[in-house]
């Protein structure tokens, strides 16, 4: 029986160890690489100004209308409240 809590143990050590790595992560050596890295790949992104897509939105407003229109609907009093 012995066994059982220290597998139970090691089980929550590890869940703990998973739940707070973000945090350890920032700490140790090799975490500095993983945000070196992250602020390069934020480096690489840029905004798009709404401006320049007035022509895309419109069309995407109509295909979600269109979406919408196409799912079923369910009234209330249809309910079957059994």
């Amino acid at each position: 029986m012995g066994w059982l809590w220290i597998a139970l143990l090691g089980l929550a050590v590890a869940v703990l160890v998973t739940a707070e790595w973000p945090r350890l992560a920032g700490r140790l050596p090799f975490g500095a690489d993983h945000a070196r890295q992250r602020r390069r790949r934020r480096s690489d992104l840029r905004l798009i100004r709404t401006e320049d897509l007035d022509d895309d939105s419109d069309e995407f407003a109509a295909s979600v209308e269109r979406d919408l229109a196409q799912l079923p609907t369910t009234n209330e009093r249809d309910r079957d409240l059994s």
